[in-house]
C-alpha cells in the first residue's frame, strides 16, 4: 500500500493516523507541493482534481480522504472503525460530512490564511464556518466520549486534524472545552502518530 501526501496535508494526516491505528504498513510517497507536483502529470493521472491524499493498493487508485478513510477502515478495521448497519454508517457520516465541510472550509482555510498558504477568500467568512463547526463539536462532545456509536471511528479520525491546529487559524480551542477533552483523548489512542 502506498500513500502520496505532502508534509503538511489535514486530509492525508487522517489517512495516515487510521493506518497507524490499525497497524497497517504502507509505504508514503511525499509529494513536491511547492514545486506544484500535484498538478501536473503523471500525479494527475492518480488523481485528475490534483490533491493529495492519493492510496494505491494492489493496483487500485482512490483519491480523497473520506475515501481512502472508508477503504482503510473497512478493509483492515472490520465493524470497529466504520459499521457495515446502515444506521450506524449513517450516524459516522455525519461526521465525515462535517469533516469536510465546516472544519475544512473554516478551521483549514482560516489557518491557510494565517500562515500565507492561501492567499484568496476572506478569513471573516472561514472563521463564521470554523466556529459553527466547533460549535457543533462542542455540543456533541459535552455529553459523548466519542462523534458516534460511543466508540473510535473514522468520524472521529476526520474531525481531528483541522480540530487539532485550529489555533494556527485564530480559533480559541479554550472556549471550547469538551473539544479540547476530545482532542486529548484521541491522542491517547494507541497508534496515534504526531503530523510531521
Amino acid at each position: 500500500m502506498k500513500l502520496y501526501m505532502t508534509q503538511n496535508s489535514g486530509n492525508a494526516y487522517k489517512v495516515r493516523l487510521l493506518l497507524s491505528m490499525l497497524n497497517v504498513p504502507y509505504e508514503k510517497s511525499m509529494v513536491d507541493f511547492p514545486g506544484g507536483e500535484h498538478k501536473k502529470e503523471p500525479f494527475l493521472k492518480l488523481n485528475p482534481r490534483g490533491q493529495v491524499p492519493v492510496l494505491e493498493d494492489g493496483g487500485r487508485v482512490l483519491w480523497g480522504s473520506t475515501a481512502c478513510l472508508v477503504y482503510v477502515a473497512r478493509k483492515h478495521g472490520g465493524d470497529t472503525w466504520l459499521p457495515t448497519d446502515p444506521a450506524g454508517m449513517a450516524e459516522v457520516a455525519q461526521w465525515l460530512e462535517l469533516a469536510q465541510n465546516e472544519l475544512h472550509y473554516g478551521l483549514q482555510w482560516a489557518r491557510g490564511v494565517k500562515t500565507g498558504i492561501r492567499k484568496v477568500g476572506s478569513y471573516e467568512e472561514y472563521q463564521g464556518y470554523g466556529n459553527a463547526g466547533l460549535a457543533l463539536l462542542e455540543g456533541r462532545l459535552k455529553n459523548n466520549e466519542w462523534l458516534a456509536l460511543g466508540r473510535p471511528t473514522v468520524g472521529d479520525v476526520a474531525c481531528y486534524p483541522y480540530v487539532s491546529v485550529s489555533p494556527e487559524g485564530g480559533f480559541k480551542l479554550e472556549n471550547h472545552p469538551a473539544v479540547t477533552a476530545w482532542t486529548k483523548r484521541f491522542e491517547a489512542l494507541p497508534g496515534w502518530v504526531k503530523r510531521l
